[in-house]
């Protein structure tokens, strides 16, 4: 019964030999695909493309020198490579446009919600501007003070003067 390990304490570290596997990405194939996506989308890639397809068909035509052709006329393995190549770059460069979109969606959606936030910003501070409008309306303003104060002056002097009369 000592030999067996207690459930309540954890198990110690074994150390092993091998390599510990890191956890798969599962992002790194779309990744991949991006990448390859973008480098298909380019003129280096039409230029190498451009140039290998003319060192096989120059390589390959069955006119000129006696040599070795690994494709005669009508280059049908040369249509077959690309044509492998074509099935595969299109899933890749669909998935490539997935990704973008599930990005854009995203993006479009946080948009969405900054552009509502600035919104109720934006009538939260009309109301606050509108409010001070009305309060100021109610604030006596240094013309109506001085306007008031002058009344007063005048009122003063009249009933100084009437004292001086009495």
């Amino acid at each position: 019964m000592a030999d067996r390990a207690r459930l309540d304490q954890p198990r110690e570290v074994r150390r092993s030999f091998r390599r510990s596997r890191r956890d798969p990405d599962p992002e790194r194939f779309g990744r991949f695909a991006e990448s390859t996506a973008r480098f298909l989308g380019t003129a280096t890639f039409i230029a190498w493309m451009t140039v290998f397809v003319a060192i096989w068909v120059t390589w390959n035509i069955p006119y000129g020198p006696d040599r070795y052709r690994w494709d005669e006329y009508p280059f049908i393995f040369l249509t077959l490579i690309l044509s492998l190549q074509a099935s595969y770059a299109a899933p890749l460069i669909l998935l490539a446009q997935n990704r973008q979109e599930a990005r854009d969606r995203v993006t479009q959606e946080q948009d969405r919600d900054a552009t509502a936030q600035a919104n109720a910003d934006m009538e939260f501070l009309a109301r606050e501007v509108a409010s001070l409008r009305l309060g100021l309306g109610e604030v006596a303003t240094r013309d109506f003070i001085r306007g008031e104060l002058r009344g007063l002056v005048a009122d003063l002097d009249e009933r100084a003067a009437e004292d001086e009369r009495d």
